[in-house]
């Protein structure tokens, strides 16, 4: 495979690319992007997600799970209970050899979307589903952790998960690299470069454990104006400025990384 980027989490099956998708895919497929891994966060993303692979096969590699908010009718956002597991626990199997991975899953210990110990617990119990999910599949798991760093990777090295991307990660380096000996990786958005607090940790993790992510349409340069794929460059660049090595680099070491990790996303 020709060493373009991977961008190992972004959510191509959003609303926000509806309108204009085509346009979004020639740009990045034109920003050297050869490998799109497609995360859903609701069951009721996973035949959007599954169709747009069906639509551009060399570019995409879709993953399936639940993020650890879910968004209700009202779109007010909450947390994730198992009863929300129900309806897509039949969905990994039957579509299992179409995965790279099941995500995004993990978990969200913010105080306003997560106010209670049952909260938690349900967070847990759905997170460590999927996870023995991933197992039983024998795929990765691609991961959210905000305000809970430590206790997704104790959760997961407890669990016996092996193969794993922490994205858009913001814990502690004293806590990354705990993952970092687990084996595990992580991925930064282009927000990162708006961001000096998670250089430290830029630095600290070992560039053969980072990978790069738009999480598009989030996590942008501007966080008022939508995120592509194809601003993946921007990503690269800043953890090249960090770690003082060439873009060349961190480009082809994280695309070796992100096969490594996601061995079923050799789509080319």
């Amino acid at each position: 495979m020709e060493h373009g980027f991977v961008d190992c989490h972004c959510h191509i099956s959003a609303r926000e690319f509806e309108e204009d998708l085509e346009d979004v895919i020639q740009r990045t497929t034109e920003a050297g992007v050869k490998t799109l891994v497609a995360v859903t966060e609701e069951v009721r993303e996973f035949d959007r997600v599954l169709q747009l692979q069906e639509r551009y096969p060399a570019l995409l590699a879709p993953c399936l799970g639940l993020h650890p908010l879910q968004r209700g009718p009202d779109g007010e956002q909450r947390s994730v209970t198992p009863k929300d597991l129900e309806d897509a626990l039949p969905l990994f199997y039957k579509h299992r050899e179409r995965l790279v991975a099941v995500g995004e899953i993990g978990l969200d210990f913010t105080p306003w979307f997560c106010p209670s110990q049952q909260d938690r617990q349900q967070q847990l119990e759905v997170f460590t589903r999927q996870l023995d999910v991933s197992k039983e599949l024998q795929l990765p798991v691609n991961v959210h952790s905000r305000s809970a760093a430590k206790v997704t990777i104790q959760t997961m090295r407890e669990q016996g998960i092996s193969a794993a991307l922490l994205h858009n990660f913001a814990g502690k380096p004293s806590v990354a690299l705990e993952g970092v000996k687990a084996g595990y990786f992580f991925s930064f958005p282009p927000a990162v470069c708006r961001n000096q607090q998670r250089d430290k940790l830029i630095k600290q993790i070992p560039l053969e454990h980072i990978c790069l992510e738009t999480d598009s349409p989030a996590l942008g340069l501007d966080r008022h104006v939508r995120n592509e794929p194809s601003n993946i460059l921007l990503s690269c660049r800043h953890i090249a400025d960090v770690k003082g090595l060439s873009t060349q680099t961190v480009q082809l070491v994280t695309t070796q990384n992100a096969l490594r990790l996601f061995p079923k996303a050799q789509v080319n």
